[in-house]
């Protein structure tokens, strides 16, 4: 085979690379600085006033003086005299050939005033003609002003790379500014994510899976005369994965996706955000079928005229209506589809969330008992865990929480693990991640005195007396005076998994949590400043169940919440003898559990006592504790005598139980839904705090 030539170098087109203009500035720079740096006067040595009249002056050597702007004095030797030993240094021809006809000697002018009678003698005395000439050095002023605006220059760049935030790359921010900052994935870039590795999102999967598959395969759908959605909304709390199947998304639909942030669109320029929108959709519709996933949506998809800026040009509502108008407008859009992820959809736009712009609206809710242990699975899988690990004990004692929440888990259990120098994560770390999560980090070095920890333990053992006491409240876990982030003690529950809640539920749950306060009164005689995270959840749930639930017989079947979002402004949506009438049901409700608590306080004072007791010698106490002071609740053992018979009615499988004894977690105070938008903790295990 004949040997192939080496190809030239070209660019994606087959052209030669174009001359780069960089070249031109750098040989100009290079020549003024040569100027100034090297002398091209053909040698000229600098000597001193004195060697000049010594061996020059009085040896009758020079020809003739030159002083150049009353500064520097250049001499002229003699052409008989430079074969002289003093002047063998000079150099016999000039820069260009020719003899050396001079300059041959400069030095400088010490002393102005008395270089008038310098000259006198050199011209009488000697008879040296002495000549006096001005000289502007070009090249040095030159060079100053090429220095001074390429400073100029440099600081100009940096201010509009910085302002301009990087957009367009190396010096054409300024240009550039408007054009979309979007990360393209896409031929041979990818997210290395796909479906396998999102779990516990079954149902919002299909939905983005068929997404996909309206892009990969169209034809399946249009023949049936469908069209192909435009835009699709990811809806819920935080952490819940709606990021991760957009990932996912990206990874496997082999097409152009477009992944960008809300805020990306924001920029301190008028018109900016409106101009990135164009940019954006017109990037995607030359490169349709694509995707274009917009995350937090709610920087620039707010509600319009919720807070107007005192008339002035809002530019996020200008942002907004070039995304409504790019989404569906006069023109058309075909091939594109948009993503979009938030969870404050309370606050967007009526005209964003229409038909036609976002035909689909996927609720990422937070993972049930079943997605969490196959959230768990996925999470597992690259630690190095003990062989019998019961994921199914570890998705029971982590209700509430989202996927982001148990890949912490995972990652803390691994790391405390480590910590202890354990070759194998084992179910006591991960139990005890948990409690460094939620509860927060363990200060058993805290100062406190011994009546301050007699009235934690009273206030826990006040909270976990009652909590046994009453039908339908949560099952205990354990209780420790152990202090713990914030709180001095906790008394820690497990919440049901349930969509709805019984007025019964709320109400013992309530009185459980005013455990702790009567406890102090029914021992002590007065009550401390433990209970106010006790007595924000009460008030919480009492206020929801007669404004919100309609679970109050005097307020009636009224529901004062906005689940729009849209707020009343500064009135309230009632008059003020119905307020009046909330206030007084709200005190009334909170006040009728409290007596009811200290009423079983009262009549148990002995075993409250003794668990107060426990707690003081073992710091942490659980479920069997109790079991062995109040002995086992009745309607417990009731509810296993009808599960009984209902499984050998028809045969269902269980999961196995839960173990309290082996430890478990600590959690947030749990708040009815709907309470509070910003709470997605609601459903976590809870604690009563001191």
């Amino acid at each position: 085979m004949a040997n192939k030539q080496p190809k030239k170098t070209t660019n994606s087109k087959g052209k030669k690379p174009a001359f780069n203009f960089y070249w031109i500035y750098a040989i100009i720079a290079v020549i003024l600085i040569s100027i100034n740096l090297f002398n091209w006067d053909g040698g000229v040595r600098e000597i001193t006033p004195q060697k000049f009249r010594t061996e020059m002056l009085e040896k009758d050597q020079v020809a003739k003086l030159e002083i150049v702007n009353k500064e520097i004095v250049r001499i002229y030797i003699k052409q008989e005299s430079l074969s002289n030993d003093t002047h063998k240094t000079l150099d016999e021809k000039s820069l260009f050939g020719g003899s050396n006809r001079g300059p041959h000697y400069f030095f400088t002018i010490l002393n102005d005033e008395k270089l008038k009678d310098d000259i006198t003698i050199w011209e009488n005395q000697y008879g040296i003609e002495v000549k006096g000439t001005t000289e502007e050095n070009y090249g040095r002023e030159l060079f100053s002003w090429l220095i001074f605006i390429v400073i100029m220059i440099a600081v100009w760049v940096f201010i509009m790379k910085r302002v301009g935030g990087g957009a367009g790359g190396g010096g054409s921010q300024i240009f550039n500014i408007g054009k979309s900052k979007a990360q393209v994935f896409g031929k041979g870039k990818s997210t290395n994510v796909s479906f396998k590795d999102v779990a516990g999102l079954e149902e919002a999967k299909e939905e983005v899976q068929e997404i996909v598959e309206f892009l990969k395969k169209p034809k399946k759908y249009t023949d049936l005369g469908a069209k192909i959605p435009k835009g699709a909304l990811l809806v819920g709390p935080p952490g819940t994965g709606k990021t991760l199947l957009a990932k996912a998304v990206a990874g496997e639909a082999e097409v152009p996706f477009f992944s960008l942030s809300g805020s990306d669109f924001v920029e301190m320029f008028v018109g900016v955000g409106a101009s990135r929108v164009r940019d954006l959709f017109k990037q995607a519709k030359e490169k349709a079928p694509s995707i274009i996933f917009i995350d937090e949506i709610d920087a620039i998809g707010r509600a319009r005229g919720k807070n107007p800026n005192m008339g002035s040009n809002d530019e996020r509502e200008n942002t907004l209506n070039q995304l409504l108008t790019e989404m569906d407008g006069f023109g058309t859009n075909n091939g594109v589809i948009i993503l979009a992820a938030t969870n404050r959809a309370d606050v967007l736009d009526k005209a964003l969330l229409r038909a036609g712009r976002f035909d689909r609206q996927i609720y990422v809710d937070m993972p049930d008992l079943n997605e969490r242990r196959a959230i768990f699975d996925v999470h597992l899988k690259p630690l190095k865990k003990v062989t019998d690990l019961d994921i199914d004990f570890l998705a029971k004692q982590t209700p509430g929480f989202s996927g982001a929440d148990i890949a912490n888990i995972c990652n803390e259990a691994a790391l405390i693990a480590a910590r202890f120098d354990k070759k194998q994560v084992e179910k006591q770390d991960f139990l005890d991640a948990v409690d460094r999560i939620i509860g927060g980090l363990e200060k058993k070095n805290k100062i406190i005195s011994k009546e301050e920890k007699k009235a934690i333990a009273i206030h826990e053992a006040g909270h976990a007396t009652v909590s046994w006491m009453v039908e339908h409240a949560n099952p205990l876990v354990k209780v420790t005076i152990v202090p713990r982030g914030k709180s001095l003690g906790a008394a820690w529950y497990l919440p049901e998994e349930r969509q709805i809640t019984t007025t019964e539920q709320l109400l013992d749950e309530m009185c459980a949590a005013l455990g702790g306060r009567a406890a102090e009164l029914v021992t002590f005689g007065k009550i401390s400043t433990g209970a106010l995270s006790d007595l924000e959840k009460v008030t919480k749930t009492a206020t929801a169940m007669v404004s919100i639930y309609g679970l109050n017989e005097k307020v009636g079947n009224v529901s004062y919440y906005n689940s729009q979002g849209d707020g009343y402004g500064f009135s309230k949506p009632y008059s003020d003898d119905t307020a009046k009438l909330i206030d007084d049901e709200v005190k009334n409700m909170i006040e009728e559990q409290y007596q009811r608590a200290i009423k079983l306080l009262e009549k148990n004072k002995d075993k409250l006592t003794l668990l107060a007791d426990k707690l003081l010698e073992k710091e942490v106490i659980f479920k069997d504790d109790l079991e062995a002071v109040f002995g086992k609740r009745a309607w417990v053992e009731k509810e296993k005598t009808e599960e009984v018979q209902a499984e050998s009615k028809v045969k269902i499988p269980k999961a196995p139980e839960v173990n309290p004894i082996e430890k478990s977690e600590d959690s947030k105070e749990g708040k009815p839904e709907g309470v509070d938008s910003n709470d997605n903790n609601e459903f976590k295990p809870e604690e009563k705090t001191n």
